[in-house]
């Protein structure tokens, strides 16, 4: 155990226990971090009128019985019931070295692992990865390193759309181009102009949309040279895909992508399952469920249509098939959707179906991970002049090239080789710190200058403080590793406050996990930051007065820069030790 918080609580918990028995339970035993003290206890507060006594009298009780003397040089009872706790600088010290030698800085693991299935990002083929797809990419990304890190099995799902009637037409428009002039064109990332111009034979066409509708027939019912030609436009844009992907530094491969033609088989099932389970319905010559709470404007029940009325497929048919995909084939426990606001009520409907199915219950749960948009200065969605949607791809190399000369002026004596190395991390990362430091559920407005900023809560200002730690050990030509068994000797009030926030790694990474929302993570890691600046203005490292202070110092020096690295790296972001 690392965190003194949560180090305390279990021995305030175990004292209410014994104070109340049964009538502590249900009750907010909580520890919590406190203006007045280390910590504070506000149960006493709410459990008096449970035993009848005064809350004080209460609070006097659970400080007798926890006995915190070894933790704390101070517990009081304090206003009307609430425990002040004050922690013992030796207990801090003892709690860093614990941090230090743990694998994972304190971070408990999960006590119930879960197999746990996240469906993020999802693209389409041939269409390029827009601005849109950021935050679906980026927040997905993070929770799935999240909740490994923690020891949860992750298998990450990325639900590309491959399927469908807008299929006979890029076929058809790859057939008049020629395989070998579409693969060039496809190659180089030209994705939406491969689209549009299908699109437009196909609006301008009557020929064209027969032969169009033909082919989606024959992809349908599996025919092998129009199933050949799906597979390259598929594999081109896979290709696209993952250079997106390598750029900005997420996780997903080939192997992750789960596209909307691999539940094809599954479809026929969804509606058999359904029509036993006497949950179909015919409304209006299409086959739906009422699941039940859900009405429209009218105060009308809402159908989930499963199959339409000319007897073709829906999104809902598509993502129950993926429900029992994942919980059958999988066995998963938990399926998150990184998806936007807008699916909310899609994504409920889909989850109460499969409960009332069966293929839900209380040992597998679906939970759907929600987010604003990408807005523009002007606070609308981000777009170009032109009102495109802002490609990927140009907004990463963007970025690159703002972060390189933001580097440049910083730091100029550094090698070319090291500013390209440096712009690539700082610049990827202001992009991805951006979105994820942000509480998810809100909008959010783009831009650059605040993001690649070396001041305030963003990427650069956090891979800067890792940097600045670096270069003391540099500077003293000492390993950081050799100081990690030094006992660090807390006397100085930003020592103090450094070594609580470095122990607050674990609860923050929890709380982040809780709500399943990086930017609390993200916040931990700028009080983190900020703290540690705090720290090195007032505490000399390297002119310490004493070998023990400098020491000390340094051994809590290197256990900061872990704990950002370690944040910052489960976020997904690269950590510089030279800026």
């Amino acid at each position: 155990m690392a965190d003194p918080i949560v180090y305390v609580e279990q021995r305030i918990a175990a004292a209410f226990a014994k104070v109340a028995g049964a009538k502590a339970d249900g009750i907010d035993t909580a520890v919590r971090s406190s203006d007045r003290a280390d910590a504070q206890v506000n149960g006493s507060i709410a459990l008096a009128k449970a035993m009848g006594l005064a809350p004080r009298d209460v609070a006097t009780k659970v400080l007798e019985v926890a006995d915190l003397k070894d933790i704390c040089t101070d517990a009081q009872v304090a206003g009307p019931g609430f425990i002040n706790l004050t922690f013992k600088n030796e207990f801090l010290s003892r709690e860093l070295m614990a941090s230090s030698a743990s694998e994972k800085l304190g971070v408990r693991n999960a006590t119930k692992p879960r197999k746990i299935v996240i469906d993020y990002s999802a693209p389409n083929v041939a269409k390029e990865m827009h601005v849109g797809h950021l935050r679906s990419t980026v927040i997905g990304d993070a929770l799935a390193r999240i909740l490994a890190f923690v020891g949860n099995s992750v298998l990450r799902e990325n639900h590309v759309g491959d399927w469908g009637t807008p299929f006979g037409m890029l076929i058809e428009h790859l057939v008049d181009l020629g395989e070998t002039d579409a693969a060039n064109e496809l190659s180089v990332g030209d994705l939406d102009s491969f689209y549009r111009s299908a699109r437009k034979k196909f609006d301008e066409s009557e020929q064209f949309q027969a032969r169009a509708r033909a082919r989606v027939v024959l992809l349908q019912s599996g025919d092998a040279e129009t199933l050949r030609l799906w597979k390259l436009l598929v594999a081109e844009s896979t290709r696209y895909f993952q250079m997106i992907y390598r750029t900005l530094g997420v996780l997903l491969e080939d192997t992750d992508i789960m596209g909307e033609s691999a539940y094809n088989d599954l479809l026929p099932q969804v509606v058999e399952r359904l029509r036993n389970s006497k949950m179909l319905t015919t409304s209006d010559g299409a086959e739906v469920v009422f699941a039940e709470g859900f009405v429209n404007r009218e105060n009308q029940p809402l159908p989930l249509i499963i199959r339409k009325t000319d007897g073709g497929y829906n999104y809902a048919t598509s993502d129950l098939a993926c429900v029992i995909d994942r919980v059958e084939r999988l066995n998963a426990d938990l399926l998150l959707y990184v998806v936007g606001a807008p699916q909310a009520q899609h994504l409920q409907m889909v989850a109460a179906v499969s409960k009332q199915a069966g293929w839900l219950n209380s040992s597998r749960e679906m939970v759907h991970v929600s987010f604003g948009n990408v807005l523009g200065a002007d606070k609308k969605m981000l777009r170009t002049r032109s009102g495109k949607a802002v490609k990927l791809d140009a907004l990463l190399t963007e970025a690159v090239e703002r972060a390189a000369n933001a580097v440049a002026e910083k730091n100029p004596e550094l090698s070319d080789a090291a500013k390209a190395t440096i712009a690539r991390t700082v610049g990827i990362g202001a992009v991805k710190y951006a979105d994820l430091s942000t509480d998810r559920i809100k909008d959010y407005t783009f831009d650059w200058d605040r993001m690649l900023s070396f001041d305030g809560n963003t990427a650069p200002y956090l891979q800067y403080a890792h940097a600045r730690i670096c270069s003391i050990f540099r500077r003293a030509n000492i390993e950081r590793a050799s100081v990690r068994s030094f006992a660090p000797v807390i006397s100085h009030t930003a020592e103090r406050e450094l070594a609580m926030r470095v122990l607050q790694f674990d609860s923050a990474l929890w709380d982040t996990i809780d709500k399943y929302s990086p930017h609390r993570l993200c916040t931990y890691l700028y009080e983190l930051a900020t703290s540690f600046s705090s720290f090195y203005e007032q505490c000399p490292v390297l002119k310490a007065e004493t070998e023990s202070e400098r020491n000390s110092r340094l051994m809590i020096c290197d256990l900061t820069a872990r704990v950002l690295q370690t944040g910052l790296n489960v976020l997904g972001i690269e950590v510089p030790e030279q800026m």
